[in-house]
């Protein structure tokens, strides 16, 4: 109560407790500063005013409302400048010739043709003593700011702190849902595109699953029957398929594009009837061109041919890939054939592909390092590794593929302790009859 001491005038009294209930009342950032500075310039008699809302983060003072400013931002550091000063110190700052004070910057008046003379800068502070910002007054229309001034400013500043970190928040809080809406939205797109079925390949079993370990994964992964016409239905029978497992560099959003991105352009190029290693020479070329530096996708390309039983195989650094011998219960690798797409030039000796024959039980086993660089659980240093992945798939080697994918689901969450892997976790299993 000892600042509304300052307010002698019960109109003035009246005032401040009507703008106290009107901040109550306001959850809108913006109106909530436009309705402060006009209070401050009100009450101190000035010609106008600004609210610095602080930026922690940035280290930074930014308005969003200012007298005079129209719809311009400022940011400035939280050191800097008059209103610097006052968030550093914590204490209000009151200059009577902003000309003769170092800290003034004069570029603002030098851009806006207007003459600063007189401030007051006033910290709006929470409940804790935490910065919430800085509300400056800019001259009084008579003589300079008087001490029965700085503390109707504290008294404002009081009220407009509350009223500016509620705000804050709840305008945090309806970002953080709008964000994770579209997040959403994201997610059920990027698993709508993904194979709704399985195609139906006569002497062939063929299963797919992808699991993003955040909302949208940087992982996709792609059956696609064809016929002699190209891209079949996936409920008609075909004795071919294109089979993809692409992974992006990074989780989230941003990967899930690109990783969704080389999916599209396969299965154009698979329209427009381009050859194995010429698809993947254009989707490479398009991904160097559109990925920012240090952006990668890694990706195995698979054009099963049940005529001949054998898969056509590209990997641009998706591995390790290997295909279970059930005759002699060996695994044998299937090699890396270039380098990660997006990263250079790929030339015809690069994009050269290597066919893979199936014989009768054997099982192709295409699955991203989400299962074999699961990390142990408690901190260890472990993996779950190559070896597991084959003790599952050996002694599941007669069960049907989706059992198999999700009994190693269970034994990498199981060994590395929790519901989720760090990374995303897709797996392409093929097994001729």
């Amino acid at each position: 109560m000892q600042d509304l001491g300052a307010f002698h005038d019960p109109q003035a009294l009246r005032k401040l407790l009507e703008l106290s209930r009107h901040l109550g009342e306001c959850a809108d950032l913006d109106q909530v500063l436009s309705t402060v500075i006009d209070a401050l310039r009100d009450f101190l008699r000035s010609d106008r005013a600004t609210v610095f809302v602080h930026d922690a983060k940035g280290a930074s003072l930014v308005t969003r409302v200012a007298h005079g400013l129209g719809t311009s931002t400022i940011r400035i550091p939280d050191s800097k400048g008059i209103a610097g000063a006052c968030a550093q110190s914590r204490a209000v700052v009151n200059i009577k010739d902003a000309y003769e004070d170092d800290r003034f910057d004069r570029s603002f008046d030098a851009k806006t043709g207007y003459r600063t003379c007189t401030i007051l800068a006033v910290p709006l502070l929470d409940d804790e003593g935490g910065l919430v910002g800085v509300a400056q007054v800019l001259n009084r229309v008579e003589g300079t700011f008087t001490e029965q001034d700085e503390l109707i400013a504290r008294s404002l500043a009081a009220h407009a702190a509350v009223a500016v970190r509620r705000a804050t928040l709840i305008e945090d809080r309806i970002e953080r849902l709008r964000l994770q809406e579209e997040i959403d939205v994201a997610r059920s797109i990027q698993q709508q595109a993904f194979p709704q079925g399985v195609p139906s390949i006569a002497g062939y079993e063929l299963f797919g699953r992808s699991t993003p370990s955040q909302e949208c994964g940087g992982d996709a992964f792609d059956l696609v029957p064809l016929d002699p016409h190209g891209i079949a239905a996936v409920d008609a029978p075909a004795d071919r398929a294109m089979l993809l497992v692409a992974d992006a560099t990074g989780h989230g959003v941003g990967p899930a594009l690109s990783s969704m991105q080389t999916r599209g352009m396969m299965r154009l190029a698979l329209r427009l009837g381009q050859p194995l290693s010429l698809l993947a020479q254009q989707v490479n070329q398009q991904l160097l061109e559109d990925l920012p530096s240090g952006r990668f996708v890694t990706a195995w390309f698979g054009l099963l041919d049940a005529r001949e039983h054998t898969v056509q195989s590209f990997s641009a650094g998706q591995g390790p890939l290997f295909v279970y011998r059930r005759a002699t219960d060996t695994f044998e690798p299937v090699d890396t054939d270039a380098p990660p797409m997006g990263i250079m030039d790929f030339d015809g000796s690069m994009c050269a592909t290597q066919t893979v024959r199936l014989e009768p039980g054997d099982l192709l086993v295409v699955i991203t390092d989400g299962y074999y660089e699961a990390p142990e659980s408690g901190g260890g240093s472990g993996q779950f590794g190559e070896e597991r992945v084959f003790a599952i798939v050996r002694a599941m080697r007669a069960e049907p593929l989706e059992a198999i994918v999700a009994e190693l689901d269970r034994a990498v969450l199981a060994y590395h302790g929790a519901d989720f892997t760090p990374d995303d976790r897709t797996a392409i299993l093929v097994r001729r009859g």
